[in-house]
């Protein structure tokens, strides 16, 4: 078989819930893993900077006994002149798998295309798939169950919004993408997730009203309003999307067991209030660790063999 990307959701489409169980089933063994990735190499790339990709990434494979190389975008060569097809083709030469963090899709994807070993995608400006899978995981966790389950994201419709419309629809979760108009998820995914739903007896639909779109959730989820690159002022943010925060009023509407959840670095008093964040129904600190057993399951699927 030939070697695989995770750079869309898509990529792993089919094995998705194999990666929910398998991330599982990894955090229950911490510890006890052996070393099933002992000699390889991960390069990661980064343009942009990180907390958690960097760390979750580093950590997992070593836990798996591989090693894991840090590469400064702005330090190589390919941030000056070289083109990305010569450094996809010379980096598969001496590692066994690449994680990019990029801010442009189309570079993820071209790296993609003319790297020989994995590439993995720690978020571009389209989506952020492993993100995705860590979320699903928590989900899981935490509610024991897709089928019936009721997502509502709220705020910005970006690339973690994007990805988890497409996680949601391949898991079988209703997705509520709850977003002003004018900052609503990629037409393009809304519709292929809305498809992929379909197929799979859930439902994918928009909203620009937080009190509707509640009612009944069994999630509610957020990410911050100005992501990393974009030069929205913060004033102007608020204004737009201060009816999208998640707090206690909303919180009353959704589901009685409803999780609260957030990708984080969260900016607390904008789109969510600290009483949330540090309330029962949050798992966001959950959800943050759950990126590491979710990258350990993407790296022994895609590197063991």
């Amino acid at each position: 078989m030939g070697k695989k990307n995770l750079i869309s959701v898509l990529d792993m489409k089919d094995q998705w819930p194999d990666l929910v169980d398998l991330a599982i089933k990894l955090k229950a063994e911490r510890g006890h893993h052996g070393a099933p990735l002992a000699g390889k190499t991960l390069a990661m790339m980064f343009e942009k900077p990180s907390t958690r990709t960097r760390t979750s990434f580093d950590v997992a494979i070593t836990e798996l006994g591989g090693h894991a190389l840090y590469l400064d975008v702005t330090k190589m060569q390919m941030g000056h002149g070289e083109t990305v097809e010569d450094t996809a083709r010379v980096l598969s030469r001496f590692v066994h798998g690449i994680m990019y963090r990029a801010f442009d899709y189309k570079m993820m994807d071209k790296l993609g295309e003319w790297a020989t070993v994995p590439v993995i995608s720690g978020l571009d400006d389209l989506e952020h798939p492993c993100q995705a899978l860590a979320d699903m995981v928590t989900i899981k966790e935490k509610l024991g169950s897709f089928r019936g389950k009721k997502i509502v994201y709220l705020g910005d419709g970006n690339n973690v919004c994007n990805s988890l419309l497409y996680a949601s629809a391949i898991m079988g979760i209703d997705m509520v993408a709850c977003c002003p108009a004018t900052r609503m998820p990629n037409a393009e995914i809304m519709l292929g997730a809305a498809n992929i739903a379909a197929e799979n007896g859930s439902k994918i639909v928009a909203s620009h009203d937080p009190q509707e779109a509640c009612v009944g959730a069994d999630v509610l989820y957020t990410d911050t309003w100005i992501s990393m690159g974009d030069d929205t002022p913060v004033d102007k943010a608020i204004k737009l999307f201060q009816m999208y925060q998640i707090n206690d009023e909303l919180l009353s509407i959704a589901n009685p067991g409803c999780i609260v959840m957030h990708c984080l670095p969260a900016h607390r008093g904008q789109e969510i209030t600290n009483e949330v964040i540090e309330g029962p129904h949050s798992v966001v600190f959950d959800q943050a660790e759950n990126r590491l057993h979710a990258q350990k399951a993407v790296l022994y699927t895609l590197l063991k063999d």
